[in-house]
């Protein structure tokens, strides 16, 4: 069988799980989200930036554009209350560079942006339980007491991070391809991990039955792909940590062949091959991820590779900032809803403030609970007593 057919063929096989209850979620969805709900809705995009700028001196000076063009940018676009446009860079522990780093530390104590845990693993060979927890806790450790980054509830508990996991195969979800470690979202519980933002990544065979939710594992954190099912968060839930945001995926059926619509995958990606356009934006909006219960607090997770230059107008250039503001216009125009920037710390903060009640502006919730390191001194000031809130880790 020739390469391409075997290839679509495997995509086909991994991708049934969830497009069989594609059409489910999808009435479903329709059903408990009321239609079109009045009221004014919250639209919080988050940017799940794969970071991956290599190590050394060929990283630092490409890391040194990228942040003045994230400066720049972030200048030019800011939500309702003035909060920049920006992504979260999840940095690979495997690529750690001490340079590359305190560029993103800058930028993010100028508001542009903050750092979180990405890891690649188990490519050559499957990695292990031993080797993964030191590989967090040494990155984790390195990014909060050397560089400020990270958070936590409070001066004296331990550092909190955020993850995505490289090569998406997050919990060994990809037949034993690059990871191997079975009990890795155990680990991730462990040491510190608060919530999950590799979702989706269909047509891969990591992604899970489970999709457009905000959600914890419904299966015992020691098991392989724990995340493929599990209940949706809802106000007045405890969720055990890490909780699970996934970003949309969602069909596009505005393709045509011959005049014959043809579908395509939306997953949120911000690339040069999938035109920012508004139709776009409807379709995430669509999704309706969020916390049950609160239905006008809507979660966009986007993902990009900063490093891919094909992709930079798409993810922080020009491209990206026409249509952010047209979105905002859109906003300014129509009164439905209002537009928030916010950091993966952020979305955790709201969502948690979500599950104990929080109604209203979320933005009044991106420091609910975890404050950034950078920040403590203003925390210790006027967030004293952070309550405690880890459910299935340390601590």
């Amino acid at each position: 069988m020739p390469g391409s057919e075997a290839d679509l063929l495997h995509k086909l096989k991994w991708s049934f799980p969830w497009l069989v209850r594609y059409p489910l979620w999808r009435v479903r969805n329709l059903v408990f989200s009321g239609g079109q709900r009045e009221g004014l809705t919250h639209i919080i995009f988050v940017i799940a930036d794969h970071f991956e700028p290599g190590v050394g001196d060929q990283a630092f000076r490409p890391v040194e554009r990228w942040c003045r063009l994230a400066t720049s940018t972030g200048g030019s676009i800011r939500d309702h209350d003035g909060t920049p446009y920006r992504h979260t860079y999840f940095f690979p522990a495997e690529q750690y560079d001490s340079a590359s780093i305190e560029l993103l530390s800058e930028l993010q104590s100028e508001g542009f942006g903050e750092v979180e845990v990405h890891l690649h693993h188990g490519v050559d060979s499957p990695d292990n339980a031993e080797n993964t927890r030191y590989m967090l806790e040494t990155f984790r450790d390195n990014l909060a007491y050397k560089h400020r980054c990270l958070s936590r509830e409070n001066s004296s508990s331990p550092p909190r991070y955020a993850f995505v996991h490289g090569n998406v195969a997050l919990a060994n979800s990809a037949g034993g391809r690059n990871c191997g470690v079975d009990s890795e979202m155990q680990v991730l519980s462990e040491t510190g991990c608060y919530a999950d933002f590799t979702l989706p990544s269909a047509p891969d065979q990591s992604q899970v039955p489970k999709i457009n939710a905000i959600y914890q594992c419904g299966n015992p954190l020691h098991e392989a792909r724990p995340h493929r099912s599990g209940p949706d968060l809802k106000v007045g839930d405890k969720p055990v940590l890490p909780i699970i945001v996934n970003g949309p995926l969602v069909f596009d059926w505005t393709r045509r062949v011959h005049g014959l619509p043809v579908p395509r995958i939306d997953d949120g990606s911000l690339a040069s091959n999938y035109p920012l356009k508004m139709d776009r934006f409807e379709r995430w909006q669509s999704a309706h991820i969020g916390v049950q219960g609160r239905p006008e607090w809507i979660f966009i997770k986007l993902h990009c590779h900063a490093f891919f230059e094909y992709d930079r107008d798409a993810m922080m250039g020009d491209e990206l900032k026409r249509f952010m503001h047209e979105i905002l216009d859109h906003s300014e125009a129509t009164g439905r809803f209002k537009i928030h920037f916010a950091s993966a710390r952020e979305v955790f903060n709201m969502i948690m403030a979500a599950l104990e009640g929080g109604s209203g502006d979320p933005a009044q919730y991106r420091d609910y609970r975890l404050w950034p390191i950078w920040r403590e001194a203003e925390a210790s000031q006027t967030h004293p007593g952070s309550q405690k809130i880890w459910a299935g880790g340390a601590g």
